[in-house]
């Protein structure tokens, strides 16, 4: 690979372009965003060597999409269109079952795959592009069937690179399961965020207490709206099924702790326990 083009040059596409310079340091990367801004910030700190246009896709090797997930459905076409046979397209947004869908009858769907690194921070912008963002991650893949031979090959081997493990999954199960260990965990952090904006007037009085627990839990409501919105919207169906999962866990809690049955309670702190088991043999 000796050109790369990354669509989307903040969080994700620009921690991957700094991690391919890092490993790859002869491939000439170049950054594609509707931001001036970003694009001028990610020459500034070389996440990038120079900026394209959608139009400059016909000479791409390897094309990644970071944006959000409404605008990648939305565009995923054209870029296949544009790119020549040989070309590798990789969106790397966190709902897969859409955007599979939109290019099935692609005439170019071999050039397609469709990946989900579960990675990434709070922040967003090329200012938030660290290095070693995805070493040890899990990369979810969608329908590596329908993609190229070689060109999985050629994905495989950049993914190594990075240090990313593999894992296989029909967009299906994969829109499912993530709205559970994601798509959850960042509507909780923003309505915790949002119930103590709205109780706690005085904002000294919430900075003044709060600790390190309230600060981990409500850290994923400093994420961008501009992101999550579409994938909300996306998963809409998913999101709905785990929400109400949880409102009747917090239904139940709440009962409990009006009937003062803290013997219940414990019972349930201590069932849930077993989520560090859980974790620890994920790390």
């Amino acid at each position: 690979m000796n050109t790369l083009h990354i669509i989307g040059v903040g969080l994700i596409g620009g921690s991957f372009a700094l991690d391919v310079k890092m490993q790859r340091p002869g491939v000439r990367i170049f950054g594609i965003d509707e931001n001036s801004d970003h694009l001028e910030k990610a020459k500034e700190l070389n996440i990038i060597d120079d900026t394209a246009q959608i139009e400059d896709l016909n000479d791409a090797e390897v094309v990644i999409l970071a944006i959000p997930v409404d605008a990648t459905v939305e565009l995923m076409p054209e870029i296949l269109d544009r790119v020549h046979d040989d070309a590798l397209v990789i969106d790397m947004g966190s709902t897969k079952e859409e955007i599979c869908v939109k290019v099935k009858d692609h005439p170019k769907r071999r050039n397609f795959l469709a990946a989900h690194p579960i990675a990434g921070t709070e922040f967003s912008g090329p200012t938030a592009a660290i290095h070693n963002l995805f070493r040890g991650k899990t990369n979810i893949i969608c329908e590596v069937e329908e993609t190229g031979f070689k060109l999985q090959e050629k994905a495989m081997s950049l993914f190594k690179d990075l240090g990313m493990r593999i894992r296989y999954m029909k967009p299906k199960a994969h829109d499912k399961h993530i709205a559970y260990v994601s798509h959850l965990s960042h509507i909780s952090s923003f309505m915790l965020g949002k119930t103590v904006i709205e109780k706690e007037k005085n904002e000294r009085d919430i900075f003044d207490m709060a600790g390190s627990g309230f600060e981990s839990t409500v850290r994923l409501a400093k994420s961008s709206p501009d992101m999550w919105t579409p994938i909300f919207k996306q998963n809409k169906t998913n999101v709905i099924e785990t929400l109400n999962e949880y409102i009747c866990n917090l239904e139940n809690f709440k009962q409990l702790m009006e009937q003062e049955d803290f013997e219940g309670i414990y019972k349930e702190m201590q069932n849930t326990n077993y989520i560090k088991k859980i974790l620890k043999g994920i790390e």
